[in-house]
């Protein structure tokens, strides 16, 4: 299989009847990895294309990945009622019951990461450890202007906000994307859970943040404060591009295969 030829897409049902494309990897009889692709992207383009997949098989590991709602091959709704922090979570938990799977390691990168901090809480006899990527804490979409960012989509309207029209920029970037069901998302995920100190998971946790990220700070803090928690500078990336990085997918595979007990902090090289 080259690297860029994804395995056919499964359907998984959740729980208000969403269709979620999922993907396969590797020997199903190895540790497990789940991963969560962020905003905008879907599980081949965050994953597969980068080559996650396949250094993570190389590695002995077997890969779960999903189309987040709203995302890739996944139904693509458009009200932000169904865009709650409580919706993909549960997701999570279908996709995990569809395979049987009773406890895996957990990938997730910017949205995705946001998605792995709060089902790392929620499940957390099903998560052992996590790799969450990209993540600030506090709510980085209360400043998204949902009416400029529709009026565009519907009539072209120029958008001054920057917040706003990089958000819109991401959404474009993937053939195939629905902006409507994407800005429903954006709309639907503002004032939910959100990381910060006083309800971080308890599982080994590695952060990992570009060191041209803009939300580099925030996400060291975030690592401080979590019990088991370790911090990774992904070197020379930004928050797009860090997920093709070759050394955080080095210090992802090293992180799942050290087995750290969540009884102390995770050892991970700072770089700088």
């Amino acid at each position: 299989m080259s690297q860029r030829t994804a395995p056919p897409h499964r359907f998984v049902y959740s729980a208000d009847g969403v269709n979620l494309a999922t993907y396969e990897f590797g020997d199903s009889s190895a540790p497990t990895v789940l991963a969560v692709h962020g905003f905008a992207s879907s599980a081949v383009a965050n994953w597969h294309v980068t080559g996650w997949t396949r250094d993570l098989i190389r590695a002995g590991f077997h890969l779960i990945a999903i189309d987040q709602r709203g995302h890739g091959l996944s139904d693509k709704p458009r009200s932000p009622a169904d865009y709650t922090m409580e919706a993909l979570v549960d997701d999570v938990l279908q996709v995990l019951d569809a395979y049987l799977l009773d406890e895996v390691a957990y990938a997730g990168y910017s949205l995705g990461a946001r998605v792995g901090w709060q089902a790392a809480r929620e499940l957390e006899g099903r998560i052992s450890r996590a790799v969450l990527g990209g993540i600030p804490d506090g709510d980085p979409l209360r400043r998204f202007k949902v009416t400029d960012a529709r009026a565009h989509i519907e009539h072209g309207t120029e958008v001054a906000d920057r917040l706003t029209g990089a958000y819109l920029t991401m959404a474009r970037a993937l053939p195939g994307n629905d902006l409507k069901a994407l800005v429903a998302l954006v709309e639907g995920m503002r004032g939910g859970p959100q990381p910060g100190a006083d309800n971080a998971p308890t599982q080994p946790v590695l952060f990992a943040t570009g060191t041209k990220d803009s939300i580099l700070k925030a996400s060291k803090v975030l690592a401080a404060a979590t019990p088991s928690g370790g911090f990774f500078e992904i070197p020379g990336r930004n928050h797009f591009n860090a997920p093709t990085s070759r050394a955080f997918r080095e210090a992802a595979i090293e992180f799942f295969r050290s087995g750290s007990s969540s009884s102390g902090r995770v050892e991970v090289p700072l770089l700088c």
